[in-house]
């Protein structure tokens, strides 16, 4: 099983052309071809040893943003701030996407509420082995944050972006590490800082080797306020095994209900839009 985190290489891409960056409108035609090929040079390279190619997006009203209303509040701020059109992307990303799902033969996750992380979380939970057995599952994503999945046997992770294999000898401490030094990408404070610290523009209490180890040893229900209760507030926003259940069980209805897909409607779409170097080696897809 290959789970690729469509959004997060896709626009890691698009950031790196000068031209997106500089507020130009980005062309349609050569974002999809991008796409496309970029899904496609996934597959061979590994679908022989992988399998099934799947497909996870970030949907909408994330269901973090619910819980933490500071959850990438800055993110939002710098891109309204920033010069890309930003609205134009998403427009462009959201109507490839959707074409993905009515033309290609790959399973796409995609749920209200819920991000890629939640769909690539639930299903290496779900498919995980602690030994080496079974189906391998291949997370293709720059994000370390999937790191904490390696917890299982037959989950590895390739970033494609600096074409790295991303590890870690020991997943359960970097799980554990990253909750107690939060994220501030995404908004989320260490366990010694209040909730709004970033968007006030508050200096984190710094968390030190000492103090790292200090609660590494500790139960949350052992540390001293309020790092016991941001411990717990981080732990839902960033461990992947907290995915609430309702999102948990949608994902994988979506998995299962798009079993089967094949490429009998692929000739015809990559003819509406031209796709004329893609038609020729579409079946690497």
């Amino acid at each position: 099983m290959i789970i690729v985190d469509l959004n997060q290489i896709i626009l890691s891409n698009l950031l790196a052309d000068g031209s997106v960056s500089k507020g130009h409108k980005i062309d349609e035609n050569m974002v999809r071809h991008m796409i496309l090929n970029t899904i496609r040079s996934f597959k061979v390279k590994f679908g022989q040893e992988y399998g099934e190619l799947i497909i996870a997006t970030d949907n909408s009203n994330y269901w973090r943003k619910q819980y933490f209303p500071y959850y990438k509040a800055n993110r939002k701020k710098s891109q309204e701030q920033s010069k890309v059109d930003w609205s134009h992307v998403y427009e462009v990303l959201n109507k490839i996407r959707q074409e993905i799902k009515d033309y290609l033969p790959y399973r796409v996750i995609d749920i209200e509420s819920a991000e890629a992380d939640d769909s690539i979380g639930t299903l290496c939970h779900h498919f995980g082995t602690d030994l080496n057995m079974g189906e391998q599952i291949l997370i293709i994503s720059g994000d370390k944050d999937f790191i904490q999945l390696q917890v299982y046997a037959n989950v590895k992770q390739w970033d494609p972006i600096r074409k790295r294999w991303l590890s870690h000898n020991d997943p359960k401490r970097f799980l554990m590490e990253h909750i107690i030094k939060g994220d501030a990408g995404d908004g989320v404070p260490n366990i010694l800082s209040p909730d709004n610290c970033f968007m006030v523009g508050e200096r984190q209490k710094a968390i030190t080797a000492k103090r790292m180890e200090k609660y590494l040893a500790l139960f949350p229900s052992q540390m001293e306020a309020p790092a016991n209760r941001n411990y717990f507030r981080n732990e839902t926003l960033i461990d992947l095994a907290k995915v609430p259940e309702e999102i948990k069980q949608k994902v994988m209805a979506s998995y299962n209900e798009q079993e089967g897909k094949d490429k009998s409607k692929m000739l015809n779409y990559f003819i509406e839009y031209k796709l004329r170097n893609l038609t020729e080696c579409i079946g690497e897809f």
